[in-house]
């Protein structure tokens, strides 16, 4: 695979396929997972002002499994087993990012890989091995508990992280979430409803951390659209019946239905809108680009937001010729996260992981299509809208291939 441009003028790199670079005036950003947790972090946290370097040459070993031979180290923390047993999900990050070496930057840096054991304890561990090794930035950790540890742990450090969570709780100034936020799927599905001519809308959603977080960010899109919104209908896992009967009580007064479940309670979803005769455009996230969701009879139809499937189906068939096994669909995110490093690594000299650096305007292109990082930490995505239509996810409405004023 090719390696990535050299850097003319800085936001001007191109992007390669199976890289991820400076995109001029486009951004890009990849998919994070894991589960919501309270807040920790307030958005004061300092991100580094002068640039860091490692140390590879003063003595410190380099710790953990390492990949790549460059002079700059890296961190990654991963959730490579969990309990006793190895886990499924980190074995697909850890692979991810072994593709983006060899495909990018093996002679830029020394990626060291540590095992946080899926537990804040393990990855305040693994920070401090890694920072200790010299490392300049962290990867990961994915799970909110651990990147708040880490977090905690870098800010003394002055080291940024990039870390997988969904829980923005823990993103601060420093601490930048390359993840699918729920706000993001959020606000590009009611954006493009409204610009649909939507205008009374209703949310049956679940009472769940995503719920919560889904009806939030619902209701502040509604607002800054001047949406009405008619009712929102929460049900118990298993219970979405009940919420039905009081959507359908509604459904004269309505032309849009959001629906935040995941994909697991989508047939009790399909159910319920067959039995209570809803008949309205639906709205749900990128967590319904799933085989179980997209065959449901009651969600054809429907549109949800998500980026655009083919730049993670060339990653995918990649991975597959390497590794002779599918990634997890997380597993872009330690291939984009070590792709972008690298390329900094290469272009950027003594600023490569400041602050102007990885907040840049202009974002990056990776495999999930656009994305930047905001100053406090949230990462904002290009998104697709996609339509249900006979049993598969069609574009309605492409990604962007740059943000706006970037």
């Amino acid at each position: 695979m090719s390696a990535f441009a050299s850097l003319s003028n800085f936001g001007r790199l191109v992007a390669r396929p199976a890289t991820l670079v400076f995109a001029g005036c486009a951004a890009l950003a990849l998919a994070g997972c894991g589960p919501t947790g309270e807040p920790s972090f307030d958005n004061s946290m300092a991100a580094p002002t002068t640039p860091v370097q490692s140390q590879p040459l003063n003595g410190a070993a380099a710790v953990g499994e390492t990949l790549g031979t460059g002079p700059v180290r890296i961190g990654l923390i991963l959730p490579l087993t969990q309990g006793s047993n190895p886990s499924a999900v980190g074995a697909s990050l850890r692979n991810a990012a072994q593709l983006a070496v060899e495909e990018s930057g093996a002679s830029d840096v020394t990626l060291m890989i540590l095992d946080d054991h899926s537990t804040p304890e393990g990855a305040a561990q693994a920070a401090q091995a890694a920072i200790g090794a010299g490392a300049e930035l962290l990867i990961g950790p994915l799970f909110s508990p651990s990147v708040r540890e880490v977090g905690r742990i870098a800010k003394a450090a002055n080291r940024p992280v990039i870390a997988f969570s969904t829980d923005t709780s823990v993103a601060a100034r420093g601490v930048y979430l390359l993840s699918f936020l729920i706000e993001g799927y959020v606000d590009r599905i009611m954006d493009y409803a409204k610009s649909k001519g939507k205008q009374s809308v209703a949310a049956m959603a679940p009472q769940s951390d995503y719920g919560n977080i889904a009806v939030a960010e619902f209701q502040q899109a509604a607002s800054r659209l001047n949406l009405r919104v008619v009712t929102i209908a929460r049900y118990a896992p298993g219970q979405a019946a009940v919420a039905a009967k009081e959507i359908a009580a509604v459904g004269n007064q309505i032309d849009a239905l959001f629906i935040p479940d995941q994909a697991d309670g989508m047939d009790g979803i399909n159910a319920a809108l067959a039995s209570n005769g809803i008949k309205t455009q639906i709205l749900g996230t990128g967590i319904w680009n799933d085989p179980r969701v997209l065959k449901l009879p009651a969600l054809q139809g429907a549109w949800f937001a998500a980026p655009e499937n083919a730049g993670f189906n060339a990653f995918a068939a990649r991975y597959r010729a390497k590794f002779n096994t599918d990634p997890t669909r997380l597993a872009t995110l330690a291939y984009d996260a070590v792709s972008l490093v690298a390329a900094l690594a290469r272009t950027q000299g003594q600023q490569r992981f400041t602050e102007k650096v990885l907040t840049n305007a202009s974002g990056f292109n990776g495999a999930d299509g656009v994305f930047r990082f905001h100053l406090d930490g949230p990462d904002e995505r290009g998104l697709a809208v996609m339509q249900i239509v006979n049993g598969a996810a069609s574009v309605l409405s492409p990604a962007p291939r740059s943000f706006a004023g970037g």
